[in-house]
């Protein structure tokens, strides 16, 4: 047989997934991925690395405060709690 090229190999392979199967690829919505240097991959993972512990150290003392059953409450000391306290003078 003649040898055909490889336009028409992919061709004919895509023509025939599309009989196999009705799966289509999403449409891309984000740029193509792009090489980085290691100087600027290393950043980002210990960008990452750091949110990553932040947020674990935050469900942390969520999780341990639940168990404990503590309550945060607004502390004010010039707000209102010491109005309540105020002695009323005279009104003679």
């Amino acid at each position: 047989g003649c040898p055909i090229t490889t336009e028409e190999r992919r061709l004919r392979n895509k023509k025939h997934l599309n009989d196999i199967t009705a799966a289509r690829l999403p449409p891309l919505h984000h740029s193509p991925a792009k090489l980085l240097s290691i100087e600027e991959s290393i950043a980002i993972q210990i960008q990452q690395k750091e949110a990553y512990e932040e947020m674990q150290a935050k469900l942390a003392a969520q999780k341990l405060a639940e168990r404990l059953n503590i309550k945060m409450l607004r502390f004010e000391p010039e707000g209102e709690a010491s109005m309540q306290y105020r002695e009323v003078g005279d009104e003679d």
